[in-house]
């Protein structure tokens, strides 16, 4: 059954933007916008990836426009990454061009079978720390991107850049009919033209393409030593796109309070790859900050957008090439900076809120930020956040187990509860709880208030009674509910607790 609302299908149908000029608008409008931020972004990110800038041009407009069609989040845009791009960074080094697309084409395979496998349903795992991490860091390596673009620059890049800013938070004050973004770049742009303002522009990142993408057969041959090189490669693409777009997709149902099929987001990332690696690109995954652009700053809602961003692109570079070639970096970079303020969780941040929140919290929500920082890899930012989480929350749930004398029935029996959750973390202390030598000859162990999880604390409780049976005492376990019988009665015996 479909938990999905009504309204919710209203503000994602295609159907009803169609329908409605004012969202058609916004939709074309949020999808040019993105188009022009995608192009200085698919440029570098060929250039980390040591290919052509056709490679991720191509690759952004065939991953945005299959994503509209079978992806699973609506105006989430995927495109050409810096993830991927430094994942196959050393392929295309060491082995070439044909390689990395096999690479792109075996990713998507990948993505396709872990979808099917299920793995979007370790998200419900991620906490809300590691969340809040994350995206705080992407809001970081938005605005660290944008550095080498203010750095060693014409001083008039900064006025334009400021200028770019202040349209885009006082132009929506007065009206929304066309989004800021694309008026601050309009702006900046004829301004730079018309002045003849000597400032980088988006030509100067590389050359466009001025033809349509093909078809693109890689010559590599079908060996099992082939697979041993890109396999791996491959594999890690496909994690890093898969954990990339379904957290992003989370972070988008967030936003718009909307849910989305993670199963079919990560299906529709496997097949937008295989897509690109039949076109020659160099494969990609959801991109963070134009999805904010398209959704938060410029207000899209459906698959439109998404589907128009990749087609403004490729119209752009091939078509008006030449035009687009003239744009100033100022003014994305300033789109660039909103995006950054957008996304940044800066009450995650505030010394109110950090004073108050528990400091495993903090430390996990930490961690996630240097670690993707530090490394620019989300992937194990987010992992490593979530191990931290993991181990937090072992230790802390550990301590709320205890074993307490109850009862004293007779002069030769002595009752025990224990209580709280038994698994490896508390149980291994376990053992050590009880008095041996001093307990009578018949002892109860009461589990009425506790549930085993593991086979830790099956082995734990094998111990127990070994080392009683050794002093001559009989020990009685009672209290079992049915998932913690089932546990002892299958293991029980049958763990070596003797090595204790």
């Amino acid at each position: 059954m479909s938990s999905v609302a009504p309204a919710q299908l209203e503000s994602t149908s295609v159907l009803a933007a169609l329908r409605s000029p004012r969202r058609l608008r916004t939709e074309v409008l949020a999808g040019l916008v993105v188009a022009l931020a995608l192009i200085p972004e698919a440029i570098s990110f060929s250039i980390i990836a040591g290919v052509d800038p056709r490679v991720g041009l191509f690759a952004s407009f065939t991953m945005a426009v299959t994503i509209a069609i079978v992806g699973g989040r609506p105006a989430m845009i995927s495109a050409a990454t810096g993830a991927v791009a430094l994942v196959v960074a050393p392929v295309v080094r060491d082995h070439g061009l044909d390689y990395l697309v096999v690479t792109v084409l075996l990713a998507g395979v990948f993505q396709i079978g872990l979808s099917l496998l299920g793995v979007a349903k370790l998200m419900r795992f991620i906490p809300r720390s590691v969340m809040v991490g994350f995206v705080n860091a992407l809001a970081i390596l938005i605005f660290m991107a944008q550095l080498p673009h203010l750095i060693g620059v014409p001083w008039a890049v900064y006025p334009m850049v400021a200028v770019g800013i202040a349209i885009m938070v006082f132009l929506p004050r007065f009206t929304r009919v066309v989004p800021a973004p694309l008026v601050a770049i309009v702006v900046l742009s004829v301004f730079a033209v018309l002045a003849g303002v000597d400032v980088p522009t988006v030509g100067d990142e590389g050359a466009l393409p001025d033809s349509l993408p093909s078809l693109f057969l890689p010559q590599v041959p079908l060996t099992l030593e082939t697979l041993q090189i890109v396999a791996p490669y491959a594999f890690a693409v496909a994690l890093v796109g898969l954990l990339e777009s379904l957290m992003t997709a989370k972070l988008v149902d967030d936003i718009t309070e909307t849910r989305s099929s993670k199963t079919r987001e990560g299906l529709g990332q496997g097949v937008a790859n295989l897509v690109t690696g039949l076109f020659g690109g160099m494969g990609g995954c959801a991109m963070i900050g134009q999805t904010m652009i398209n959704v938060k700053v410029s207000g899209a809602r459906t698959r439109i957008s998404t589907f128009l961003a990749g087609g403004f692109l490729l119209v752009l570079v091939v078509v008006l090439g030449d035009i687009v070639a003239l744009i100033p970096m100022a003014a994305l970079v300033a789109v660039m900076i909103m995006v950054t303020v957008g996304t940044m969780d800066w009450h995650s941040v505030d010394p109110r809120t950090l004073r108050t929140m528990p400091l495993s919290a903090t430390a996990i929500m930490a961690t996630t930020v240097v670690v993707t920082v530090v490394t620019h890899n989300l992937a194990a930012g987010v992992i490593l956040g979530v191990i931290v989480a993991c181990l937090l929350f072992a230790r802390r749930i550990a301590h709320f187990t205890e074993v307490v004398e109850v009862a004293h029935p007779d002069e030769n029996t002595r009752v025990y509860a224990v209580k709280g959750a038994l698994f490896f973390a508390s149980s291994n202390d376990l053992v050590y709880q009880f008095d041996y030598a001093g307990d009578p000859e018949n002892v109860i162990i009461d589990l009425s208030e506790s549930q085993i999880y593991d086979s830790s604390t099956v082995a734990a409780l094998d111990a127990i009674e070994l080392k009683y049976r050794q002093r001559g005492k009989r020990v009685e376990v009672i209290g079992l509910n049915e998932p913690s019988r089932a546990w002892h009665s299958r293991l029980t015996g049958k763990l070596r607790a003797g090595a204790h």
